[in-house]
């Protein structure tokens, strides 16, 4: 099967193996070049196998030799013509590169929100790791069943009071288009938070903690977008927002709970790139393709890699942590300098459909795009044909 890629309302329905393994590969180099640091021994990472997360279990098994456990949703590819998610790719070659550096690792897949999934890691911890030293929670989803009452939450990508119109990023179309944000219901507020706050966090830390599995100074981050000005309409003053003002809140009563332990808990505020989440908040990919190529000529553009290499070795586990007011940590400084955000806000105001790839790096946005599902990789002949039933004979340990 020759794998050509599919995007379909800012998704991608279909991934390439090959460049998937060449994503891993890469950031795994970026990490390696930095050296190696001090960090934690034992890990789990709840959505580490794509976007934050997986740059999270990179720059933690290869750059402080940790052993890593993730727990993710992903499919796997089957009959020969579905691909499989990236996800799923991600990790297949995380463990394959892991084998070879000798390190100790396990994916769970399923449901990260369930019970049985929590029951399954934490026995697994008990058995294989002991305790554990860090929690990342990483987990980006639009759906959530309540694990004791079955309710099904969705959330919904929607602004508080006022509607917001402006222009999107047709990704498959490579345009831009006029998009309105309407506003949310309360309902609608109340399941997104539901789905996005900090709730199956905590369930996840107060678990580890009542079966005995957190180990002394353990820690735990969890990750969010605060932005800038331009985007607070769609995002901090939204329903996202509203979700997110809850993970703020958990972070302190998880701080507090953690005192017995001498643990932490906190939040970091993330640098706005391509995810399979972000490409698909309405009108965000502009801000994100303007914010591009501003950084791009100020020499201070950074992939997820990057930016979770300065997070864990200079911040969590260094000795030069940026720390808000909150107790963030905000590795987002550099999006938020005076001088890129003033560059930004203009070029915003400028941009038309006609001269958006004069204001905005359209072009470097859609490629990271689709190197997030393995296309787009220079040295990965998109043309050879893929077995995929072979691929599929591939299993996760």
């Amino acid at each position: 099967m020759i794998i050509k890629p599919v995007i379909k309302n800012n998704i991608s329905v279909r991934v390439h193996p090959v460049g998937c393994k060449e994503n891993v590969k890469r950031q795994i180099q970026v990490t390696k070049e930095r050296g190696t640091f001090k960090g934690p021994k034992k890990v789990l990472i709840i959505g580490g196998s794509s976007g934050y997360g997986l740059a999270s279990r990179i720059t933690l098994g290869f750059g402080a030799g940790s052993d890593t456990i993730n727990v993710s949703y992903e499919a796997p590819p089957k009959k020969g013509t579905k691909t499989g998610t990236a996800g799923w790719w991600n990790n297949v070659f995380f463990q394959q590169y892991a084998e070879k550096e000798g390190l100790n690792y396990k994916d769970f897949v399923g449901d990260a929100f369930s019970l049985e999934m929590k029951k399954n890691v934490a026995e697994y911890i008990k058995k294989e790791f002991g305790k554990i030293d860090l929690l990342v929670y990483s987990l980006a989803s639009n759906k959530r069943k309540d694990p004791h009452t079955g309710e099904l939450y969705e959330s919904s990508l929607k602004t508080i009071g006022e509607k917001v119109e402006g222009y999107s990023l047709d990704i498959g179309e490579k345009k831009l288009i006029h998009q309105v944000m309407e506003p949310a219901t309360e309902e609608e507020i109340r399941q997104t938070v539901k789905v996005m706050g900090g709730e199956d966090w905590q369930m996840w830390v107060d678990m580890l903690q009542e079966e005995d599995l957190l180990a002394p100074n353990f820690k735990t981050v969890s990750y969010t977008y605060i932005g800038s000005k331009a985007t607070y309409p769609i995002y901090n003053e939204g329903t996202i927002g509203k979700a997110k003002e809850h993970l703020e809140q958990t972070a302190k009563k998880l701080k507090e709970n953690l005192k017995t332990i001498d643990g932490d808990a906190r939040i970091s505020s993330s640098k706005a790139i391509v995810t399979k989440a972000s490409a698909y908040i309405p009108i965000f990919p502009v801000y994100g393709a303007i914010l591009y190529k501003v950084m791009k000529e100020e020499g201070t553009h950074e992939r997820e890699i990057e930016q979770k290499n300065r997070l864990f070795r200079d911040m969590i586990y260094g000795e030069n942590p940026i720390i808000d007011e909150q107790g963030r940590y905000r590795p987002d400084f550099i999006e938020l300098d005076e001088k890129v955000q003033a560059k930004v806000e203009k070029a915003l105001q400028e941009a038309t459909p006609e001269t958006i790839e004069e204001y905005g790096d359209l072009e470097g946005f859609i490629e990271d795009f689709m190197k997030i599902n393995g296309f787009c990789f220079d040295g990965v002949d998109y043309d050879k044909d893929i077995d995929l039933e072979e691929y599929e004979k591939i299993a996760l340990k």
